[in-house]
């Protein structure tokens, strides 16, 4: 969404910036590392950090700053009242008691895939499949999906000048070969991305669209080469995603 330049107000889009500067590569910060991550100078971000310890979204030692629990405010409102995760968890509670195996709903946010839904075991894969996880889009199956689903020059777009962080030995970092794969997965719509994100970890996608036709989230399995092999999580697991994508459109 664009808005007028006299609308925008440019404090408040500092202040979310240092507080997206928190990741799971950097859980404590200074006001140094905060300004870099953000772009904005030592000065600003010091005061934005100061500003948010002091209503409570971050803690400090004085020196370091991290992540209070205030944060999940924010994603537990969201959860707690979005229309697609309600619409989605009782069908990914569906999948999970009929198969074992933990399904996910993610929605594409620039670079990343963000789960808004999940079911599955007690257990849990290493793959991090909490509400709220990020991944990186161009090594998981839910993110090539949702690329797939962009239109031509969107997807160029998004592509412009970006490097493929290799995650695993099988992530696919070469250009030409990851357009080749969005190609395919734009045909076959579904994509199966083994090993990339995570060493271990089989997945599966395919896009959830609504009555219109328009890709809203990305519908998932994942399990681990011990469990099934590629051959038989296709075989077995696919036509059970096709199936929900179907029921769930009119929901969407």
């Amino acid at each position: 969404m664009s808005i007028a330049r006299a609308d925008f107000i440019e404090g408040m889009a500092k202040g979310l910036a240092v507080l997206e500067s928190f990741d799971t590569e950097r859980q404590r910060l200074n006001a140094t590392l905060a300004a870099q991550r953000a772009g904005i100078t030592r000065a600003a971000a010091r005061r934005h950090l100061l500003t948010l310890a002091h209503l409570g979204y971050l803690e400090t030692d004085g020196s370091y700053f991290w992540l209070s629990p205030k944060v999940l405010r924010f994603s537990g409102s969201y959860l707690a009242s979005a229309r697609l995760p309600r619409a989605l968890q009782p069908t990914l509670n569906r999948l999970a008691a009929q198969t074992g195996e933990s399904f996910s709903a993610v929605v594409l946010d620039q670079d990343q895939v963000v789960i808004v839904a999940r079911s599955g075991p007690t257990r849990m894969l290493a793959y991090g499949l909490h509400l709220g996880a990020r991944l990186p889009a161009h090594a998981t199956s839910t993110g090539r999906v949702l690329l797939a689903a962009m239109n031509r020059s969107a997807f160029a777009a998004w592509m412009k000048g970006r490097e493929l962080a290799r995650l695993t030995p099988h992530t696919t970092v070469d250009t030409r070969r990851f357009r080749q794969l969005i190609e395919q997965a734009r045909a076959q719509d579904f994509c199966i991305a083994s090993q990339e994100h995570e060493l271990g970890v089989h997945a599966l996608a395919v896009p959830l669209r609504d009555m219109a036709g328009r890709t809203v989230a990305a519908l998932n399995v994942v399990t681990s080469p011990q469990r099934l092999d590629e051959g038989a999580f296709q075989r077995e697991l696919l036509p059970l995603l096709f199936d929900a994508a179907r029921e769930l459109r009119p929901l969407l």
